[in-house]
Order: structure tokens, then sequence, then C-alpha cells
């Protein structure tokens, strides 16, 4: 089997770095999978040694098949940055596999990401590999469908990503000429038509909001593990978007995870769990911090 590349994408952050990377090395195929890390430029002069530090750590990682640093003369923003550099692997490779520096990830991360995009390569309706599973109650199986895109440790191939639109204003207006709303809410659990606005007005700069949106417009979706295989260090509130509370966190699964055929069809279980588990958090927040959800309300995206 020839193995997707990795991108991964850097800041600033030192240690949520180090230990993204001890946690790749780990995996089972790491020494065979080559490794594209993309450094964006500092956005200040605050951030200039912090960055050179990343940049200085970067040069010293082994533990792959090849490493390869891509440094930016300038700072172009997280987003910019994913599609770019994803535009530009899928490219040249077909496919890949994407994680940012606080994603820490099971030792089996990189073959459940290299089996499912293996088996489904051909299969239309299938638009990206998701690594990372809410800490819910009940597990469906090793793997499932649901109809939005995460962005926590993820995969696609060209044709996926060919799906992509940048442009946040044409995708809002199709999901309301097509009444799409409330199924891009997945049925009301989470106000993901209120993220795309605030794209739209500048307020945030989403590549994921709008990747999820150009999912759903083309009818698509995306397979999951049962239980998580990826978790982000990052909502200790160093990153741009991390909160103070990480109420996301779950156990890894250190198991292999079994990718075989299933019917394509969502998961309406795990859609309602993973509703049950948004309204009892929002619950538990509101009350012990007021204003919580009206301070971090894009914490679930990694915008």
């Amino acid at each position: 089997m020839q193995l997707s590349p990795v991108a991964l994408f850097v800041y600033n952050r030192i240690w949520h770095l180090q230990q993204t990377i001890k946690a790749l090395q780990n995996n089972l195929l790491a020494q065979e999978s080559e490794l594209f890390i993309f450094s964006d430029g500092p956005k200040n002069k605050r951030d200039e040694d912090s960055v050179s530090e990343v940049r200085r750590y970067i040069k010293t990682i082994k533990g792959f098949k090849r490493v390869t640093i891509i440094e930016r003369d300038h700072n172009i923003g997280l987003s910019q940055s994913i599609i770019t550099g994803v535009t530009e692997l899928v490219s040249r490779y077909g496919r890949v596999i994407v994680l940012e520096d606080d994603l820490v990830t099971a030792p089996y991360f990189l073959q459940f990401m290299n089996d499912a995009l293996l088996f489904y390569q051909d299969e239309e309706r299938i638009i990206s590999v998701c690594g990372y599973m809410y800490p819910i109650n009940k597990k469906y199986g090793d793997t499932l469908f649901l109809r939005v895109c995460d962005s926590w440790g993820w995969a696609t191939w060209k044709r996926g990503w060919d799906l992509f639109v940048a442009d946040d204003r044409q995708l809002y207006d199709a999901l309301k000429a097509r009444k799409l709303f409330r199924k891009f809410n997945l049925d009301g659990v989470f106000d993901f038509v209120k993220m795309l606005k605030a794209q739209i007005e500048r307020k945030n700069d989403s590549w994921a909001i709008r990747w999820y949106a150009s999912s759903l417009l083309n009818d698509k979706l995306s397979i999951y593990p049962g239980k998580t295989l990826v978790a982000n260090t990052g909502l200790d509130g160093s990153g741009r978007h991390g909160g103070a509370i990480d109420y996301y966190k779950s156990e890894l699964l250190n198991e292999k995870v079994l990718v075989k055929r299933l019917p394509i069809i969502e998961n309406e279980e795990t859609v309602k769990e993973i509703g049950i588990f948004w309204n009892k958090q929002r619950f538990n927040l509101t009350k012990k911090i007021p204003g919580f959800f009206r301070k971090i309300k894009h914490l679930w995206l990694k915008i």
C-alpha cells in the first residue's frame, strides 16, 4: 500500500508541537510515512522568537521516511496555510492526511487513515476520513458515517478536495436556496449557520466551516472511528480558538480500527448522542461560567 503523505501545520507553540510529534512518531506507520511540515511566518514582532524556536525544532525531527519543511516568508494565517498546503499535496499525491500542532494521535491513527483512504478511494459519496470522535456514551461499531467534516486530524482525496469552495457567501446562498440550514446544523444540534455567517462577516477565518458546507452541498459523508484516535491539547487557551475548559477530552483508542464495508448512510444514533453531549456541556458550562459560549462560540471547529 502506498502511504498517504502527512501534512502538519505549525506556528509558535513548541510544547504542543512536541507532544504532537512524539505521538506521531509512535504511530505504527510513522517510519514509512512522508511528513510535510508547513511553518507559517510570524504575525508580529512578538511572535518572532517563538516561531524561530519552532523552526529550529522541526529541523531536528526524525522517525519518518522523509521530512520536508515548507517555511512561509510571511504570515498567511492558519486558514490559508491549510487550504494552500492541502491543495499542493493532493495535486501531487492524490490524497493527504492533515494534522495541526496541537493534536495528539493514537498509535493506530495513521493506520486507520491509510486503510480508509485506500478502502474508500473510489467511493464518491465519501469525502473525508476523520480521526476524532466525541466522548459520547455509546460506540457504534469500529466505524460510522456522519455528514459533518471534522477538522481535528483528517484526510481526503483530490476528488474530495476539488469540491472545496472558498467563497463563503456562495456557500451560504446555496444552503439557503436549497433550504439546508437545519440539515447543516445537524438537525438543530449546533449552530453551524451562525459560524458561516461569522465567516462572511470576517469575524473569523475558518477553512473548516467552508469545507463542511462544501461537503453538505454535494451530499457527501465522512467516515469516523467509533472511538477517538485524536486528542486536542490546544484547548488550554494557547490556541487562537482555545477555551478554558477542555470538555472534548476523550480517552484515545489504542487498538486497530477495522475498516470494512458498511451501508453508506449517516449514523443517526450518533448524531443524537452528539446532540445530547453538546446540550449537556452547554447547560453545565453556562451555569458555571456566564457568557462562556458567547466568548468561545467557535470552539467546536479548529478555525
